[in-house]
């Protein structure tokens, strides 16, 4: 196997310089636990950017998805097929109830792209309210919905008819309300803002004033979906929906694939040729998605990420430098008097993977929810010995 430093000067040579990675390379994984090119063992309690739900190499994920490879790796979406139906169906299953379609892409840029091109079709008007601090992909239309930080600054102009206001606030909302709002966009929890929440009333309140003024209600749950934060989706913690739900990230338990899911009322209104993606809901994504749901319900992982994330929470605010626990699940930012990056690295050093947000002072845990106390209690313990 190559050494590290051959893999990293590889991709530095070949590759656009446009991450600033971690000085590892990954080439194994199994559950909670990832493997480097030196044989190192590391706890992976960030999950490839969440994208790992149901952990690394799945058994009975990468079953099905070398058991499709073997029948038939592609064909778009001129044709039917069933491991799409199925897959189709299983996101229905969970969703809620007034939700009776899925459309399947490759992203969740690509998913919120979708959202607000239904968003305004539906209403036949422009404008997108989004949050302040929110991010929605680096796409042209995804990075105009994006209000943090300089991402949008740095490609202005981007495209227009966005309205940002404060995330949490209703007052904020109504303030910025015109004849021509189409839709409202947002994350239920702002993850690489510091997983920042809003008041639990907030939500149920934004419900109201969407329905009530006749504007379609977005929920980016690229990050917070498929029972990350303890619910299958994050509207499910208050009894509501939205009336479209984005996926991305761990839908396809490590497969790239995105959805929208779309209330009945706006869906029956959707015709041919109005949208489409080529590699949408091919029949890889396709049986990786109908896998990982499969596991998630047989392995109870929805109750898993609940009662692990609630346990993680109280572990981690016994550490005296962290001042605070922000999310839900297992969607973790931990809020620190240190510097982060600080903790990240020394954290990395003893072989545990955790990220950062754009607070300084925020450390970011996304890891599967497959994750149980013994993993939780090592991160701790590790933590704990962390000195500046």
């Amino acid at each position: 196997m190559e050494t590290f430093e051959q893999v990293r000067d590889s991709e530095n040579l070949y590759q656009l310089n446009t991450y600033k990675k971690l000085p590892i390379s990954i080439e194994k994984g199994e559950g909670v636990w990832v493997y480097d090119s030196e044989g190192k063992k590391y706890l992976d309690l960030y999950g490839g950017h969440a994208v790992a739900l149901t952990g690394h190499c799945h058994p009975e994920i990468v079953s099905a998805v070398k058991s499709q490879a073997e029948k038939l790796i592609f064909y778009s979406n001129v044709v039917y097929s069933s491991v799409r139906a199925r897959a189709s169906k299983a996101i229905i299953d969970i969703a809620p109830e007034n939700m009776d379609k899925v459309f399947f892409c490759n992203s969740g840029a690509e998913a919120n792209e979708t959202a607000m091109k239904i968003a305004r079709r539906y209403t036949g008007k422009k404008k997108i309210i989004a949050m302040k601090n929110g991010f929605h992909g680096r796409t042209a239309g995804a990075l105009g919905a994006t209000g943090l930080g300089n991402y949008r600054a740095q490609f202005s102009p981007v495209l227009e008819d966005f309205i940002f206001v404060d995330f949490g606030s209703i007052r904020s909302l109504e303030q910025s309300l015109n004849d021509d709002v189409a839709g409202v966009l947002l994350e239920p929890i702002q993850s690489m803002a510091g997983v920042e929440m809003a008041e639990d009333d907030y939500y149920a309140k934004l419900r109201t004033f969407c329905s009530k003024n006749g504007i379609v209600l977005v929920f980016d749950e690229v990050q917070t979906g498929f029972g990350r934060t303890g619910s299958w989706f994050f509207g499910d913690h208050f009894g509501l929906s939205p009336d479209i739900i984005t996926l991305a990230k761990g839908i396809g338990g490590g497969i790239p694939v995105g959805g929208v899911i779309i209330r009945e009322e706006i869906s029956k209104t959707i015709g041919h040729g109005e949208h489409g993606s080529t590699f949408g809901g091919g029949p890889i994504a396709s049986a990786a998605v109908e896998a990982n749901i499969r596991v998630i319900q047989e392995e109870n992982l929805v109750q898993n990420a609940r009662e692990t994330g609630e346990y993680l929470a109280k572990r981690v605010a016994e550490i005296r430098m962290v001042t605070r626990v922000r999310g839900r699940g297992l969607l973790v930012g931990v809020e620190l008097e240190r510097d982060a990056a600080d903790v990240r690295n020394f954290l990395l050093d003893r072989g545990i993977i955790t990220g950062t947000s754009s607070l300084k002072n925020v450390l970011r845990l996304l890891p599967p929810i497959v994750v149980k106390k013994p993993e939780v209690d090592m991160f701790v313990e590790a933590l704990r010995a962390f000195r500046s």
